[in-house]
């Protein structure tokens, strides 16, 4: 009905009994026309959401619910893009789940997926985890060590908690974000950096920026495409 009103192309996700039981479809719809542009035909494009089914299953998202339904239609939606997203929930609601389906559903799903806990770590620290150093660089440091957003090469960072990254290290990730290069800790050398940044937190990041906690110029980079989870 939506594409009879619209005369558009539409998209839509279905829950479709399957024999091996419900799965999710992302279903596409495009008119035909005839000589007079009258829609005379529809063309429909199947394909499965293979991240996600409507019954429990042994790994995956789960769900049946309508606001799941539109959760999952972001998911599928900014999937295939490269942009960063953003995802807003309290602890439990499954953000690294979520995360890891975007991933799957993207053209970086045959490489790496990495996720880092943000919260918890010293800033130092921090950034050794995330940028790698080399040998010499602090105490203790006595070999070259590859951070995560290198060993992410190709594929996705999950940067969890994101909310809690202390100012400092804030201008860090948002070097990274926007030139999209790293140096290792205690080198000058900048490193390419070939990665598609997804981000998590259950902190009020706008309040966080009027509070002066977190930097405006890091959100925004930060909420490109937003989801809102359950």
């Amino acid at each position: 009905s939506d594409l009879l009103r619209s005369g558009q192309r539409e998209r839509v996700l279905h829950l479709h009994q399957t024999p091996q039981g419900e799965a999710y479809v992302n279903i596409e719809l495009s008119p035909l026309r005839d000589g007079d542009g009258h829609i005379a035909y529809f063309i429909e494009k199947v394909e499965p959401l293979a991240v996600a089914k409507g019954l429990a299953h042994a790994q995956g998202l789960v769900g049946r619910a309508p606001v799941f339904r539109r959760m999952l239609e972001m998911v599928a939606r900014v999937a295939p893009s490269e942009a960063t997203v953003l995802l807003l929930g309290e602890s439990g609601t499954g953000k690294e789940l979520v995360a890891k389906a975007i991933h799957d559903a993207s053209r970086r799903a045959d490489k790496p997926f990495v996720a880092i806990d943000c919260s918890g770590l010293t800033e130092t620290l921090f950034e050794s985890e995330l940028f790698g150093h080399e040998r010499g660089a602090f105490t203790g440091a006595v070999v070259r060590r590859t951070g995560l957003v290198e060993a992410a090469s190709g594929g996705t960072l999950f940067l969890d908690e994101v909310g809690d990254l202390p100012l400092a290290t804030q201008v860090k990730i948002l070097r990274a974000l926007q030139e999209r290069e790293i140096n290792r800790v205690g080198s000058r050398a900048p490193i390419p950096v070939d990665v598609r940044f997804i981000a998590a937190t259950n902190v009020n990041l706008e309040d966080a920026v009027r509070a002066g906690r977190y930097r405006e110029d890091l959100y925004y980079r930060l909420n490109v495409a937003k989801l809102d989870l359950p």
